[in-house]
């Protein structure tokens, strides 16, 4: 039986893996660069490298039973290596191939029939090549982009031109999509085990502002054919890729009812954090069950419904936030997280908060309590 898994990546998704593990009587070993990166504090050891360093990832491999990533920031071919030799990595490496980039995430999707907003990989460094699909147009960074980093919308031709001219801007790195005017974004949290079995949370709405997840709402009030198609998605996507793990699944709801993968994330998800309080198995746990060939537990809500809202930085500074995170715990039946991240830095993801709904409580409440929890945070909110 597998006790000590191996964790690449140090940051929330492994630090909130470790009531899980203690549950379930697992270690985790972290690899992460700082010893300030939050898994430290949970982790029975720590290998202190780069994600990338697969050198790290050796010694984290003789330390553990089995390797599985909190981010794709990863030397897939320096990996592959090391899988030649029997270290065992869940998500499959096979699995995460055709993921890490996001062309070709797109064109796997595409391949498997899978439905996503029409793209194109850069090819031209001309202002007219940049809106393929009219304007406005989305420029993604094809390796590395999180947390609305590397995610451009062009509205009109001058911030092609501007783009274009910037000294950081390398055409072969960026994807081109079109603009999807969505109704509403979806995410899915779904898991697959060893046997096959797979396991989906409930259709969640999430909205974004400036590309940064600000606000989960887990609520059923989707049209049960939005709910078929999603799920739909998530099976096959897991079963198409020989899937081990847990993967949030984020999407878009056209005016005409379609649903359009947006992007594919292998690991736990920030859409899924709900399910700490929620659900009668967090994403965490399901994470954990997973690569260690346990049974996948129950995706039930336990309550009626929830808010999720991160906490995100809106300055530079070394600042604990104590006295605003005493008034969210205030707030009834708030859960809050607090990530220990020594530095704040505007979109920086510090900690989140979710509020679990009761019988009576409908959109319009999750939407006041959501709300509420911005008022409380960030000092210029009206």
């Amino acid at each position: 039986m597998i006790k000590r898994v191996g964790v690449i990546g140090g940051g929330q998704l492994a630090w909130m893996m470790a009531e899980a593990a203690q549950s379930l009587g697992i270690e985790l070993v972290i690899q992460t660069p700082q010893a300030t990166d939050p898994a430290v504090a949970i982790a029975s050891q720590t290998v202190l490298a780069p994600v990338a360093d697969a050198e790290a990832t050796a010694k984290l491999s003789r330390l553990c039973d089995v390797i599985t990533f909190e981010n794709e920031f990863v030397d897939l071919e320096a990996l592959s290596r090391l899988a030649d030799h029997g270290v065992l990595f869940y998500p499959r490496l096979t699995s995460l191939a055709p993921l890490l980039d996001k062309y070709h995430q797109r064109t796997y999707l595409r391949n498997v029939g899978i439905p996503t907003p029409q793209f194109q990989v850069f090819q031209n460094t001309d202002a007219a090549s940049l809106n393929p699909f009219g304007w406005p147009t989305v420029l993604k960074v094809r390796r590395h982009g999180y947390d609305g980093q590397g995610t451009v919308i062009l509205k009109q031709p001058a911030d092609a031109v501007a783009l274009l001219h910037s000294p950081a801007f390398t055409a072969a790195d960026w994807l081109i999509e079109e603009f999807v005017p969505f109704e509403r974004e979806l995410a899915v949290i779904a898991a697959r085990s060893l046997s096959g079995e797979t396991v989906l949370y409930p259709v969640v709405e999430t909205q974004q502002e400036q590309q940064v997840c600000r606000r989960v709402f887990v609520i059923d009030d989707f049209d049960p054919a939005v709910v078929e198609q999603v799920h739909q998605i998530a099976q096959a996507l897991l079963t198409s890729l020989d899937y081990v793990g847990v993967m949030g699944i984020e999407c878009f709801l056209t005016r005409e009812g379609q649903v359009l993968v947006n992007e594919l994330a292998p690991r736990t998800h920030n859409s899924g954090h709900y399910t700490l309080d929620a659900c009668a198995t967090s994403q965490f746990e399901q994470q954990l069950r997973a690569v260690c060939g346990l049974p996948l537990g129950s995706s039930t809500l336990t309550s009626s419904g929830a808010v999720m809202v991160n906490l995100l930085g809106y300055e530079a500074a070394d600042h604990d936030y104590l006295e605003q995170r005493q008034r969210l715990v205030d707030i009834p039946n708030a859960h809050v997280y607090w990530y220990g991240k020594t530095q704040s830095r505007p979109g920086r993801k510090l900690g989140h908060v979710t509020v679990l709904l009761q019988p009576e409580q409908d959109r319009l409440h999750a939407t006041e309590i959501a709300e509420t929890i911005e008022r409380i945070w960030y000092p210029n909110k009206a």
